[in-house]
């Protein structure tokens, strides 16, 4: 299992195992206060690759907010600035064509999303380096976040009783065939999320990996372009799909 780690997720596992058991421990004690029987294991090397690749996306982008902050201008906006607007302005964009007016609202959230979701879907294609969202474990994470999101804005938005009022459909007499359908929907967005992103990402990654080892430059070349596309409309989808649910939990027409 050690051979197949990546050097990142061998430095975490030479020197700070310890972080990593202390946070199996941390999660073991939540579980049983939740009353949740888990079986998490202090470990040699407890940390693994689509860990620590999560760890590094977060900094990348908390780097890259960070030096972005200090160089915005109105006056004389560079190069970073305009490609970090527009990414803002599509994310805004798409957000107003599904919930409306109040996307700014839930702004922040989508673009969170799909930045995370972006960088995690192509860092793979550096040398040394994996895609986190091939592991099922990492999407199944981001829907989870989507789908408690959703929840709770349609919550804010109607209050909780009405809010639930909605799974019993237009006439209370159909309350006992819609309650169990909706509760299936909304519990099948969840493995929407995670299948479509893992499939996709690791099918790109293990082409791209294939070809790297048979081929010389331009077949690997063209097959990394597909990643990459693949990655930016997965990334894409997703953000999508999380505006729809939202859109869907906070409407006010019924």
């Amino acid at each position: 299992m050690h051979e197949s780690e990546l050097w990142i997720t061998r430095i975490f596992n030479d020197h700070l195992a310890w972080l990593g058991n202390a946070l199996l421990n941390l999660a073991n004690s939540l579980f049983a206060a939740l009353h949740i029987h888990a079986n998490l294991h202090p470990e040699a090397r407890p940390w693994a690759n689509y860990i620590t690749m999560q760890i590094l996306v977060a900094l990348v982008v908390i780097v890259t907010v960070a030096l972005l902050r200090p160089r915005l201008s109105p006056d004389r906006p560079g190069r970073f600035q305009h490609t970090m607007e527009l990414i803002y302005d599509f994310v805004h964009g798409q957000g107003e064509e599904q919930v409306g007016p109040a996307a700014a609202r839930y702004l922040a959230f989508f673009g969170t999303i799909f930045i995370f979701v972006l960088v995690c879907n192509l860092i793979g294609i550096i040398p040394g380096f994996e895609s986190p969202t091939m592991t099922p474990a990492v999407p199944f994470g981001c829907a989870l976040a989507v789908f408690m999101y959703y929840n709770l804005m349609g919550i804010q938005a109607h209050g909780i009783f009405r809010y639930l009022r909605n799974f019993a459909g237009p006439m209370i007499a159909l309350a006992p065939l819609m309650v169990p359908i909706e509760i299936v929907s909304h519990i099948a967005r969840l493995l929407s999320l995670t299948v479509r992103l893992t499939a996709n990402i690791y099918a790109g990654e293990q082409i791209t990996l294939i070809f790297l080892r048979l081929t010389f430059f331009v077949f690997p070349v063209a097959f990394m372009g597909l990643h990459i596309f693949v990655g930016v409309l997965q990334a894409y989808v997703f953000m999508l799909l999380t505006m729809m649910y939202v859109a869907g939990a906070v409407a006010h027409e019924h």
